[in-house]
């Protein structure tokens, strides 16, 4: 564990974290002496305990709009997964099924062909026929 002071309204603090969590905590507290200092300038003095729980609600308050717009934004997320995930099922069916009727095609001109006589074959005794009338 490591030490570090922190100055909150003033006052300096002592405290406890884990190592490499330092600037963390110090960040930390530089916001809520923030808030502290709001609340002075806006209410007065009217209190550390006051002032204290005052910040901590404010920032539950803020927590709780992040929670909602994380929300939002999460349910907003998923309707997008849903219609890309639906899409790309359309996707693949539009695609299964025109290979299947490319496939039917090919298979259809293979047959074709092979009921039909050589079209060069064809052409060879229309031109023999023309030539010997």
């Amino acid at each position: 564990m490591e030490t570090v002071s922190v100055t909150i309204d003033g006052k300096i603090y002592r405290m406890a974290c884990d190592k490499g969590q330092e600037r963390h905590l110090i960040a930390l507290a530089a916001q809520l002496d923030q808030y502290i200092t709001h609340l002075k300038k806006n209410f007065g003095e009217i209190g550390d305990h006051r002032l204290s729980v005052m910040a901590g609600i404010m920032i539950i308050d803020e927590m709780e709009e992040i929670k909602r717009e994380n929300k939002k934004l999460q349910q907003e997320y998923d309707a997008l997964l849903r219609l890309h995930n639906e899409r790309d099922r359309t996707m693949g069916k539009i695609m299964r099924d025109t290979t299947q009727r490319i496939e039917n095609l090919t298979n259809q001109l293979l047959k074709d062909d092979q009921n039909s006589p050589n079209i060069q074959e064809q052409e060879q005794e229309n031109f023999e026929t023309h030539a010997s009338s």
